[in-house]
Order: structure tokens, then C-alpha cells, then sequence
């Protein structure tokens, strides 16, 4: 019961991700042509969003529904990240979308896309199991 509010709230997001196109293979590529703003003011509102949010956060020291204090650390940029934010844009261009999109895309009725959320979980496994072997 505990995790009905957060299958409702992703539902809600999938909406809100359909009704503002960002699943529309249209719009992204117009982003990707440099065609449209539409796209890039969807991810810059994400971005902003985010970083006041991690603010607030930090200047509130706000605190988990548990009681634990929330830690952020610092990230390091090394060549495993690199690596993996290449894979993460490949997958991202030969499917039209990145991860939230795919549960809406498949919501929508694009069945296909069926295939891209397997290979990510199965892409997921992998790293998992390989994660000690790779550079961080």
C-alpha cells in the first residue's frame, strides 16, 4: 500500500511527459537539429529545477520522510563517467528517449518500446555485475 503513492505519481509525471511532448520523436528531433526551443526549455527547467532544489536542500538541511539527514556528495568528472554518459546519449538517440520517457512512450500504447525497457534493465544487471571491474 505504501508504494500505491509512488506508481500514482509516476503516473502523473508520465502524463505530464505526454501532454508536453517530450516522448514526441518530433520534437527531439527538432532539438537535435536546433530547430526548436521546445525541448531544451523542458531540460533547462529540469536543470534549474534541480539545482535549487539540491540548494534548499543543503541551506534547509532538509531531512528524509525518516528522519535521516540528506548527504549529497561531491562527484568527481572521470573517464567512467564519460564512458557512461556516451552510452547513456547512444541509447538515448537510437531510442528517441531517455529512461522516463520509455514508461510513458510504452503507457502510450508504443508497445515497442517494450524492448528498450529490457535492454535498460538488462544494461543495468550488467553494470552491476561489472561494476568493480570498471574505472570510477
Amino acid at each position: 500500500m505504501k508504494m500505491i503513492k509512488f506508481l500514482l505519481l509516476g503516473a502523473f509525471f508520465g502524463v505530464i511527459l505526454v501532454k508536453a511532448e517530450v516522448i514526441s520523436w518530433f520534437r527531439i528531433h527538432e532539438m537535435f537539429l536546433f530547430q526548436s526551443f521546445h525541448m531544451y526549455g523542458i531540460i533547462g527547467s529540469a536543470i534549474l529545477t534541480g539545482i535549487i532544489s539540491i540548494q534548499l536542500i543543503k541551506k534547509l538541511k532538509i531531512k528524509t520522510i525518516e528522519g535521516e539527514e540528506i548527504i549529497i556528495g561531491t562527484k568527481e568528472l572521470n573517464k567512467g563517467t564519460v564512458i557512461g554518459g556516451l552510452l547513456f546519449g547512444l541509447g538515448w538517440a537510437l531510442t528517441g528517449a531517455c529512461p522516463g520517457p520509455l514508461y510513458a512512450c510504452f503507457g502510450s500504447g508504443y508497445w515497442v518500446f517494450i524492448v528498450a525497457i529490457l535492454s535498460a534493465v538488462l544494461g543495468t544487471y550488467t553494470y552491476g555485475k561489472l561494476k568493480n571491474k570498471l574505472p570510477h
